[in-house]
């Protein structure tokens, strides 16, 4: 422990206390000019009141961008169907394909057989992907164009941005394919004569 000695008023004090006393107004100054460099600790913990800012914020009614988000996914995936084909076209496909068969008769010349029970349903085909390929051109446009009609300075995030891109890049991809399967320039029908 410390020694004591007596001071000017003659009150007795214990020596190492004074010392600490003596030192404590100047460690709490440093300590302050410390605080007032932001340390990468604190830019962490400052961020993290951001995030619950913004948590806040959106429980308030602010936009989230969770609708762009979903949006951009399904014009991406709406795009991955109008390349790999749907249940609603193979459904289509058949259909035309029964249909062409019902028509033509066994005395029919083979040019009609083949128009009549595969060209129409490879144009079915066609025209069920060129659908879901506009439905994913139109999402992903109306994605890519929300922010411009929303909440100003806040930028869509990265990953819609990308989501969406590919999306529009999918659906003209499979409108253009639509269009050359439904005008047989894209693996047409075999010549009969």
């Amino acid at each position: 422990m410390g020694t004591k000695t007596v001071d000017e008023t003659g009150v007795k004090t214990d020596e190492h206390k004074t010392d600490e006393t003596a030192e404590a107004p100047e460690t709490i100054e440093a300590e302050k000019s410390e605080g007032a460099q932001a340390t990468p600790d604190d830019a962490t913990t400052d961020a993290g009141a951001a995030d619950d800012a913004d948590s806040a914020t959106t429980e308030t009614g602010a936009p989230t961008g969770v609708g762009q988000g979903a949006g951009a996914v399904v014009s991406a995936g709406l795009g991955i169907v109008s390349l790999t084909g749907s249940w609603v076209g193979t459904v289509a496909s058949a259909r035309e394909s029964l249909i062409g068969q019902l028509q033509t008769s066994s005395s029919s010349n083979v040019g009609t057989l083949i128009e009549k029970g595969y060209g129409n349903a490879w144009h079915a085909t066609a025209l069920w992907g060129g659908a879901f390929a506009l439905v994913a051109l139109i999402v992903g446009v109306v994605v890519l164009a929300r922010p411009a009609f929303g909440a100003p300075g806040r930028p869509q995030a990265p990953w819609i941005k990308s989501v969406a891109w590919a999306g529009v890049a999918l659906g003209v991809i499979g409108l253009l394919l639509a269009v050359l399967k439904y005008t047989d320039i894209l693996l047409g029908l075999p010549s009969t004569g």
